[in-house]
């Protein structure tokens, strides 16, 4: 129990001076990360657009490809951005044992 606890608080300890000596984020780079995510989002969602609109213009059905890949590039562009944040974030923990 008491080795947990000195781990615990060693790590925690360990995270302040890494960032306090590291130098400070800031408001560019939280802008800049903001715009990261959301042209992770954007893009797959238009060129998904674009070529529901392509394909409902050349292959016109009863199905709107528009919408669908629509959907389909959203999903794809927020998974992939949780995996960017998922993988900064574990970056910034990387020395904890109890990240």
């Amino acid at each position: 129990m008491h080795d947990e606890l000195a781990d615990a608080v060693e790590a925690k300890a360990a995270r302040k001076l890494r960032a306090r000596d590291a130098r400070p984020a800031g408001a560019w780079s939280g802008l800049g990360m903001m715009g990261m995510i959301g042209w992770s989002v954007s893009v797959p969602a238009l060129l998904g657009v674009a070529a529901g609109a392509w394909l409902d213009r050349h292959y016109p059905g009863t199905h709107a490809w528009t919408l669908a890949l629509l959907v389909a590039g959203l999903t794809l562009g927020c998974f992939s951005a949780w995996r960017w944040v998922d993988q900064e974030q574990r970056a910034m923990h990387a020395g904890d044992d109890h990240a």
